[in-house]
């Protein structure tokens, strides 16, 4: 029988989340430069790696409380002190600065997305008729908009 320790993911962990990262830089060229059809394929990707990392830290967690130490990222840094391996802190240090870079990319994606978002809803409200305004007819000559008649049921 084997025995699960919280290292046997680490690398897998590491590279998901560099993996990760890199589709955020992708998203974010996508969204600079308004490419916004294949933001779909990018989001469902991000979605199934997101996944995989939570389904990884889980299992770390479980073998960290398996292992007598808190079952959280606290509990990791214990393991690791108690393991004196430097090449265990190495990995760990680069999973979470990778982390953080991801966090922040993500951030700076969602502005941009918002971004997006205004400018197509101002582009919307720029083409919507304001009440009392005009539209234009085939023939580029502008018309008042019809007023509606209410109906009354009597």
């Amino acid at each position: 029988m084997t025995t699960v320790t919280p290292l046997d993911n680490l690398r897998e962990e590491a590279h998901i989340m560099t993996t990760l990262l890199d589709l955020l830089k992708q998203e974010q060229q996508m969204l600079v430069s308004a490419e916004i059809e294949g933001l779909d394929v990018v989001t469902s990707k991000k979605t199934a790696l997101i996944t995989q990392m939570t389904l990884l830290s889980a299992q770390r967690h479980r073998a960290l409380g398996k292992a007598g130490f808190p079952a959280e990222e606290a509990g990791m840094e214990a393991w690791i002190a108690a393991s004196g391996d430097a090449s265990i802190a190495q990995a760990w240090a680069a999973l979470l600065e990778t982390t953080r870079e991801a966090k922040e990319l993500n951030r700076v994606n969602g502005m941009l997305i918002n971004k997006q978002i205004n400018n197509t809803q101002g582009a919307l409200a720029a083409l919507r008729p304001t009440a009392g305004g005009q539209t234009y007819s085939a023939t580029g000559m502008s018309n008042p908009i019809p007023r509606s008649r209410g109906f009354l049921a009597g």
